[in-house]
């Protein structure tokens, strides 16, 4: 029987598209969530999302290790022996610290619009690092499709005085992240463990450090931001439990095409809910590198189908 006719089948797709959806939502409306947290500077924030990640996957992840998933504890504890594992997770959790910090500075100072613009740039810069760093080869379109984006940021670094260095901080952190998780041979949550586990000390040092002070957040900010902060782990774990659960059930280009919830969204916050600066090089910036992602959605799936009829045809 045709897979696609496959009731079953269809259930799985409908799940793995409301999971894809929610977690991108989630995803793009972070400077919403955020932003409430006034009190609180960016190391702060950062340090807060890393140990309260800790805590709920520490209480969480136990429980589905001892339902067996995943291949149970015995399982985690051979990877726990692994030198080459937290090699992999201790630089993953370098990069992803790196775009944390650039995200919630982006949106502490105003600069949601740069912060969505980075996660616009990503997949065109993993294409690049895939060919610098993999020796994979690009088709015209493709290379059609970086050349666009870069000229998009080089008409808002030229319109501004100065590059977009949270965009491309972003961008090039999350990308290295992408490249770096390539070897990584954990699920999405158990990896995110790794890497929290990896910042979990120097985050709970400098945490310790402003409560010495009295200048934490839990301690003088407003009973909303207190709680606010002790929900960072659920809000930063929560959208990757949805988009593990998508990426077992949906197709990767379908996949690819759904990222780009986020970044609009993000787009949108800033533009129209934080009501950011949109000058005309940015806005001609934006376009750039919106023709370049169309030029690379089209360049990319007209790749799949030339392949898919090569495998045909043999």
């Amino acid at each position: 029987m045709d897979k696609s006719s496959d009731p079953s089948h269809r259930l799985e797709l409908r799940i793995g598209l409301v999971c894809a959806i929610t977690a991108h939502t989630m995803w793009g409306l972070f400077p919403i969530y955020w932003r409430q947290i006034d009190g609180a500077d960016s190391m702060e924030l950062v340090s807060h999302r890393i140990v309260w990640s800790f805590v709920t996957l520490g209480l969480i992840l136990p429980v589905l290790l001892a339902r067996g998933w995943w291949g149970g504890f015995a399982a985690l504890g051979y990877q726990l022996r692994q030198a080459a594992v937290w090699r992999t997770y201790v630089i993953a959790a370098l990069m992803i610290a790196i775009n944390w910090l650039a995200f919630i500075w982006a949106v502490n100072n105003d600069r949601v619009l740069e912060a969505s613009l980075g996660y616009y740039i990503n997949p065109l810069l993993n294409v690049l690092l895939g060919v610098l760093v993999l020796g994979e080869r690009l088709d015209r379109g493709q290379w059609i499709a970086v050349a666009l984006a870069a000229i998009g940021v080089s008409v808002m670094a030229i319109g501004s005085g100065g590059l977009p260095w949270v965009s491309v901080a972003m961008a090039t952190s999350f990308a290295m992240y992408g490249l770096v998780k390539k070897r990584a041979s954990l699920p999405v949550l158990l990896g995110l463990m790794f890497e929290v586990t990896v910042l979990f000390i120097p985050a709970a040092i400098y945490l310790g450090y402003r409560i010495s002070q009295g200048v934490s957040t839990l301690q003088v900010g407003t009973p909303t931001e207190a709680t606010l902060i002790l929900g960072a782990g659920v809000i930063t774990v929560a959208p990757l439990a949805f988009f593990a659960a998508a990426v077992q059930r949906v197709d990767l280009s379908l996949m690819g095409i759904l990222q780009y919830i986020g970044p609009t969204l993000q787009f949108i916050v800033g533009a129209f809910l934080f009501e950011e600066t949109l000058d005309p090089s940015r806005k001609l910036g934006f376009v750039f590198v919106w023709a370049g992602l169309a030029t690379f959605l089209l360049a990319s799936q007209l790749r799949r189908r030339r392949a898919n009829l090569v495998a045909e045809a043999s």
